[in-house]
């Protein structure tokens, strides 16, 4: 599944070759040469993943990335370090700045994806094309369908989002600020009830095949999938 991937890297000849590639893959690709105009990037709207460089002018890749994970509404993007540094000791101080991982100059394209499929799959599971399913409910992102227990469910785009978020999170519980972040995406200015009207059309459309039990209310709090009662 495409992704919005924000690259900050500050060799023009390295930034087109990684954005040709991603782009090449299906990508949605931003583009920043420092780690403050990066930061302008992500203050308008939060990209699915960064490939950051260490070495970049002004703040380092480093310091940008442990702004990233002090704050709160950007802890969890997904990181990559690109770095031309293959030290063991750099590897460390990158991974415990807060880097999901890191890739050492010069890669392969192949490698990249490779790294960009795992961290999101780790990550960001909503984000991947990987079917999902949890006690007969199955979702195919790649082919957009949802079934239950083999019977076709038809959803709207939005409640599939929905579906599809829960289904890769089970368990935890979400506030409605959290899912119009993750399913309707950052700085979209929605109403939190809006989310209650999406969640009683998911559960409409669950209804027949009985799977509507999977979305719970947590009074209070918000939403979860599960597969245990109440």
């Amino acid at each position: 599944m495409p992704a919005n991937i924000l690259l900050v890297e500050d060799e023009p000849a390295i930034q087109e070759l990684i954005a040709f590639n991603l782009s090449q893959a299906g990508h949605h690709v931003m583009r920043a040469d420092s780690a403050e105009s990066a930061q302008n990037i992500v203050r308008n709207a939060l990209p699915d993943l960064i490939l950051l460089d260490w070495m970049l002018p002004g703040m380092t890749g480093i310091d940008f990335a442990k702004k990233l994970r002090a704050e709160e509404r950007t802890r969890q993007i997904p990181l990559i370090m690109l770095t031309a540094r293959s030290d063991e000791q750099d590897k460390v101080i990158g991974l415990e700045t807060g880097a999901d991982d890191y890739i050492t100059k010069p890669f392969s394209p192949r490698e990249l994806q490779a790294r960009i499929k795992a961290v999101l799959r780790r990550r960001a599971p909503q984000i991947t094309d990987d079917t999902v399913e949890v006690q007969g409910l199955r979702l195919d992102p790649a082919t957009h369908r949802v079934t239950g227990n083999g019977d076709t469910i038809d959803l709207g785009p939005t409640e599939f989002r929905l579906l599809h978020f829960f289904m890769t999170h089970p368990e935890r519980v979400h506030s409605r600020a959290q899912l119009l972040d993750h399913v309707w995406g950052d700085h979209v200015f929605v109403e939190e009830r809006t989310v209650d009207v999406h969640i009683r059309r998911l559960r409409s459309a669950l209804e027949s095949t009985s799977f509507d039990r999977l979305i719970q209310t947590v009074r209070g709090t918000g939403y979860r999938l599960s597969a245990h009662n109440n």
